[in-house]
């Protein structure tokens, strides 16, 4: 083999040389985890016995005994029905914000862009735990300073952390977290929209509200259902809010959200078979409702470009 044949097999393999770290650690840490889970979600633990000594217990196949068991489990359709009214509030509240924000930095008006797009981005910048035990504090009557004020104030002091108040205390901590994220997701995509498009609008007297309802907010479409699109993800594998809350509450059960069951299945009940299957059904469900928004998104582009 000729050097310059050899240096042009060396020039053609270069680029799968660059990929084979990237795909050596989705493979460790994204595909094999999965198939693990799915794997176990297919196995049950068999007891022969008092289920003492050795062989007593034996793994054997299962089918779909646990998908069954999973379905049928009122602890975790609770959960999903938790998380889907934690969900009617957070996602519009959220990409509400979030508009509103970028609308108002994009505007000629706005004094201090950057300090003020930096002081709305930073709450996103905190983990999600800490956030969770900083608002946590806050919805305590005991510590709050709020509460404090409310009381000197002779004004009532509404409990947080219970009833129905608890989810626009959890959907606050989501919103609070999220808002900036999205907002400059929406606001990158408003710099890019060419400046010649607003002075034709000026130039035919658009009044700036109308400026950003006909022209700002339907070209920045494709960045509001990207936002969405991550907002419904988040949602369903809402984990860290209740579960840092829950110390502070009995409001707050293991099984609050569907992730909190798996979690309490698997390393509180050593349930990990049940945990597996029901994990592949939030990954299923988050999949499917994921592919429906997109399909739906993409069908109502298509005709309002056909038009």
């Amino acid at each position: 083999m000729t050097s310059a044949r050899r240096k042009s097999y060396g020039v053609k393999g270069a680029p799968y040389a660059f990929l084979i770290p990237a795909t050596v650690l989705f493979l460790v840490f994204f595909a094999l985890p999965i198939g693990y889970a799915v794997w176990l979600s297919f196995r049950k633990v068999h007891v022969s016995g008092l289920g003492l000594g050795k062989g007593a217990r034996e793994e054997v196949w299962a089918g779909l005994s646990n998908y069954t068991a999973a379905l049928q489990d009122s602890e975790l359709l609770h959960g999903a029905l938790r998380v889907l009214g934690y969900g009617c509030i957070v996602v519009p509240v959220m990409l509400g914000l979030a508009l509103l924000f970028a609308l108002m930095l994009d505007s000629d008006k706005v004094r201090f862009t950057p300090f003020t797009r930096l002081a709305i981005f930073l709450p996103y910048a905190i983990p999600g735990v800490v956030a969770a035990m900083l608002w946590g504090f806050l919805y305590l009557p005991d510590v709050s300073p709020f509460y404090y004020v409310l009381d000197k104030l002779g004004l009532p002091q509404p409990d947080l952390l219970s009833g129905g108040p608890l989810y626009l205390a959890l959907s606050n901590i989501a919103v609070w977290g999220g808002t900036g994220f999205n907002m400059i997701v929406i606001y990158t995509a408003l710099q890019a929209i060419p400046a010649e498009v607003y002075e034709a609008a000026k130039l035919d007297g658009a009044t700036p509200s109308q400026i950003a309802l006909r022209i700002k907010i339907p070209m920045v479409a494709p960045s509001l259902v990207l936002t969405f699109f991550f907002s419904i993800i988040a949602t369903l594998q809402v984990y860290n809010e209740p579960t840092t809350l829950k110390p502070l509450t009995n409001s707050v059960s293991t099984t609050w959200s569907p992730l909190m069951k798996v979690y309490r299945d698997a390393f509180g009940t050593n349930d990990i078979y049940a945990a597996a299957a029901q994990a592949v059904i939030i990954a299923l469900a988050t999949l499917l409702l994921s592919f429906g928004f997109l399909r739906a998104a993409n069908r109502r582009q298509k005709q309002e470009a056909a038009r």
